[in-house]
């Protein structure tokens, strides 16, 4: 190999002269057939090799030499070459010499058109990632060069400049569409359009595949050749290549979104056409046109454009529900028992923790969260992902959503004939119909609940470990009605059933009852409270018997379990079943094991519902968290200072860590005033609170609320240094890390009480903004207005004069949440500030009658302020200009004024 040379003149020549060295050349030769052998310890010495030769400038030019020109080499060989050099390129490209670079692009394209597909394919990859380095602008003459290849009569020529121009497009779309390159793509689009109608397949393929690019950004230069584009589309539609239709397919599904206008006119004829590729032989072509029913129910206009093709398409999807038979053997669906047989690592799915949020509760329901459906369509999820089942079973549960009950008229007679078939295919594919609809169509399903939830009990223990699993799943969508009904009638029997599923001997069917029973539990709440030695019996055995995966997911019915029944838990007979083996795994787990974090959020929701019965547990808890939070910023500073000698930590540790702090303050109160006294907890807290990460500083502020509630004493010293983080922290762009600091702020007034005054100004105008803010989510306008009024109520001359910019928003947010400490001193404060500035509520008096009106019980003195306030604005406008103003009011509202304040 020549040694490196820095010569400049040398190097220009070097394109048109350079040759190998034979020697140099055999050594490559050597080093590629030896990457190839499976022996992990001669790879080690072929990456160190690699490396090394690195350092010499022309050790790019042999692997392209042996990629382009060493015909007598075998192809994998020659391909794994051009595989080595695309690294290179990927890390060291900004350092090649331009000899070096120019040669590599010149050889790229003389072989673009290689006879060996494996070669162009190599080649193409090889453009492409030179092109993504930025390079499209230093190699102006690569598109023009490309397009013009299309047009060679040599197929291998066309194809491959094809296949380079697809990636380019998939890589690079966005600089493709810029002035940067003086948009090209005004002459590609209209050239790849001319190749819809090509004789071969791959290549007609490559030129949809390339126009599809461009469709969702509505690039310009698409747009203003749509027409043309849906024309050539349709003309490709009944195409014999399978990968030309599923372009087709997918092309249309994008089209739906971005321009429904130029589909239209069309609509009868593309539902038709997708009806019928929906059930097109080959999977890929059948899952791209399903896809088509889950983003037409997005759309406006989906009822009216499929009420007439429902009776073709309910059927078409209930057909693509049954498990295929590639399912089934990569799903093991002849094994009924596999408990004892280890996870492998890969089956685990890396988890990721939800930092804890601070929400009020509502009238007649427990806590709102805005939780997306964790009953997601999830019942196979080791086969790869996304399959035609499950998107045949989403786009159900979301055309449930849009017709409601005006589906069940097409589903029913086939759900009949699914649920008791004697094959079990058959039979599991119905009682996932049945859960898919059964947030859409639950109103019209409830006359034959009944009925179909004892068959559906009856499933639970049915032979096929697939059909058990399922209806473990289907049977969790209708938590709510079951608990809705007397408890002997369902409750008790599913519980009873799921319980045992709980504890089956296959995996799949574990995993599916826990996850159902975590679901029940939410719904069911203190209705389980009878049962809950029956139930801690059950999910205290499972311990000894699961496997890896699936203790993740006990960990989670366990800590909803401590969720739904809060105090209820706290007797010496449950403590007794559940802590020993929480403690047991919580002693076994390494602190750097992610296991942890199921393990503490569930110990998290345990301390909050055991209260007092954690304190013999809490001391070694209470300070693994401190550490695991030490330990994290430590890490993370080492990290700040020496990027490369110290690895980013996983701030996910200190998080779960904060969260399950919290989860003791909340739980023990006053008695963790003792472990906060002796820890640095609060300088820790400090840094958190500044951390770059978010949810680091969502739950930071949310254990600094529970702090403050449980120990002020300990907080107040920091106070000063606390205030101007929160006031910064303000910022509705991030709802969490807001919505926690809003919340901390008014648990802090409530203790400062009158020293609060010098914070105001820091945080006021802030409170006052995301108030009036729209779209901002409910639980957030909640937390502003009970802390705007707590601020109000230990400080009213503070916070008064802005008493109207604030009014309104300020009693609509709160009429919907229930009588509680938090509602209490927020009306407290409302009352006070209109007393000191009643010519700020004036204008929008009628909205504060409406928010006193939502009241069920206030205490006593509350119930005077509310009094002193109405009977005052009666007085001060007169009887006549108050029977004016009270006629405006919606009756119920009238009345109840009438009935508790006398006006």
């Amino acid at each position: 190999m020549t040694p490196p040379d820095r010569n400049k003149t040398q190097q220009t020549k070097m394109e048109y002269e350079w040759k190998p060295d034979e020697q140099g050349l055999q050594q490559i030769l050597q080093l590629l057939k030896e990457s190839q052998s499976p022996d992990t310890s001669t790879q080690r010495t072929v990456q160190q090799k690699l490396e090394q030769l690195n350092q010499y400038p022309d050790f790019n030019n042999y692997l392209i030499f042996v990629l382009t020109k060493l015909k007598s080499e075998d192809e994998p060989t020659r391909s794994l070459s051009g595989l080595i050099l695309k690294n290179n390129v990927k890390t060291h490209f900004h350092n090649f010499p331009n000899g070096v670079s120019d040669f590599i692009k010149n050889e790229c394209l003389k072989n673009i058109g290689d006879t060996s597909p494996l070669i162009r394919a190599t080649v193409g990859i090889l453009i492409t990632t030179i092109a993504s380095k930025g390079e499209l602008q230093n190699w102006p003459e690569l598109l023009p060069k490309l397009c013009v290849l299309l047009d060679s009569e040599d197929y291998s020529t066309c194809e491959g400049a094809f296949g380079a121009l697809q990636k380019i497009c998939e890589d690079s779309a966005e600089i493709l569409d810029s002035d940067i390159l003086d948009r090209p793509l005004n002459i590609m689009i209209p050239k790849f359009l001319q190749f819809f109608k090509h004789s071969s397949p791959k290549i007609r393929s490559h030129a949809v595949a390339c126009v599809n690019q461009f469709i969702i950004s509505r690039t310009q230069a698409l747009m203003l050749h749509i027409d043309s584009f849906i024309e050539n589309l349709f003309a490709l539609a009944t195409d014999e290549e399978p990968e030309v239709r599923k372009n087709v397919c997918r092309a249309l599904v994008m089209l739906l979104e971005v321009r429904m206008d130029r589909l239209l006119p069309h609509m009868h004829n593309i539902v038709e056409y997708m009806l019928q590729r929906t059930q097109d032989q080959d999977e890929n072509v059948a899952l791209e046109a399903c896809e088509f029913w889950l983003t037409l129910a997005e759309q406006p206009v989906c009822k009216e454009v499929l009420c007439v093709h429902l009776s073709k398409l309910i059927p078409v999807l209930v057909n693509g529900m049954k498990y295929s038979e590639i399912d089934i053997i990569l799903l093991k669906g002849d094994v009924e028992e596999d408990e004892a047989i280890p996870d492998s690592e890969q089956d685990i799915r890396p988890r990721f923790h939800r930092s804890r949020t601070v929400a009020q509760q509502h009238e007649a329901d427990g806590i709102e969260e805005d939780d997306d459906d964790d009953d997601e369509l999830d019942d196979d999820d080791t086969i790869s992902d996304w399959n035609l089942r499950k998107c045949s079973a989403a786009a159900l549960d979301v055309l449930a959503n849009v017709f409601r009950d005006d589906l069940l008229p097409h589903l029913l007679p086939l759900l009949k004939e699914l649920l008791f078939h004697p094959e079990w295919v058959i039979k599991e594919s119905g009682i996932l119909v049945l859960g898919a609809i059964a947030e859409g169509c639950m109103q019209g399903m409830i006359l034959y609940l009944p009925e179909l939830i004892p068959h559906l009990v009856q499933c639970l223990s049915d032979k096929k470990a697939l059909v058990r699993s399922i209806t473990c799943w289907t049977l969790s969508r209708y938590a709510h009605w079951v608990v809705s009904q007397p408890p002997d009638t369902y409750l008790k029997p599913l519980m009873t059933e799921l319980l045992k599923r709980i504890l089956d001997g296959n995996k799949r069917v574990q995993e599916a009852a826990c996850s159902a029973f975590a679901t029940l539990e939410e719904e069911a709440c203190t209705e389980l409270v009878p049962y809950l030695g029956y139930i801690l019996d059950t999910l205290v055995f499972a311990f000894s018997k699961y496997q890896h995966k699936n203790l993740l997911i006990l960990y989670d019915a366990i800590g909803t379990l401590a969720d739904s029944v809060g105090h209820h838990l706290n007797k010496p007979e449950y403590i007794e079943m559940l802590m020993p083996p929480l403690i047991q795994k919580w002693n076994q787990l390494k602190d750097e094991d992610k296991d942890l974090f199921p393990l503490l959020e569930c110990l998290s929701s345990v301390a909050t519902a055991l209260q007092s019965g954690f304190l013999p547990y809490c001391e070694p808890v209470y300070q693994r968290c401190v550490n695991l939070v030490q330990k994290t910023l430590a890490q993370a500073m080492l990290h700040n200072a020496q990027p490369d000698q110290y690895e980013v930590p996983d701030k996910d540790f200190m998080i779960v860590a904060l969260d399950l702090l919290s989860g003791l303050a909340e739980g023990l109160g006053g008695s963790i005033e003792q472990l906060v006294a002796r820890s640095n907890i609060l300088t820790l807290m400090y840094q958190c609170m500044q951390d770059k990460m978010p949810e680091v500083r969502q739950s930071s502020f949310a254990l600094l609320g529970d702090l403050t509630k449980a120990c002020f004493q300990h907080v107040k010293p920091c106070i000063a240094d606390f205030m101007p983080i929160l006031g910064t922290n303000l910022n509705p762009e991030l709802i969490s890390v807001c919505n926690n600091a809003t919340w901390a702020i008014g648990e802090i007034s409530i203790q400062m009480g009158a020293e609060m005054q010098p914070y105001i100004a820091m945080v006021l105008h802030q409170l006052v903004e995301i108030i009036n803010r729209p779209n901002t989510p409910k639980t957030l306008l909640e937390n502003t207005a009970i802390t705007i009024g707590r601020l109000g109520y230990v400080c009213p001359q503070e916070v008064a004069p802005m008493l109207q910019q604030f009014i309104r928003p300020w009693c609509t947010s709160l009429r919907n949440i229930r009588d509680n400490e938090e509602k209490d001193s927020a009306f407290r404060g409302i009352c006070t500030m209109i007393s000191a500035n009643p010519g700020g509520v004036v204008q929008d008096f009628i909205f504060f009658c409406d928010a006193v009106a939502s009241w069920v019980s206030p205490k006593d003195d509350l119930r005077d302020m509310f009094c002193k306030i109405l009977h005052g604005f009666k007085n001060q406008v007169g009887d006549e200009n108050w029977k004016r103003f009270s006629d405006q009011f919606p009756l119920p509202l009238k009345e109840r004024l009438a009935a508790y304040y006398g006006v």
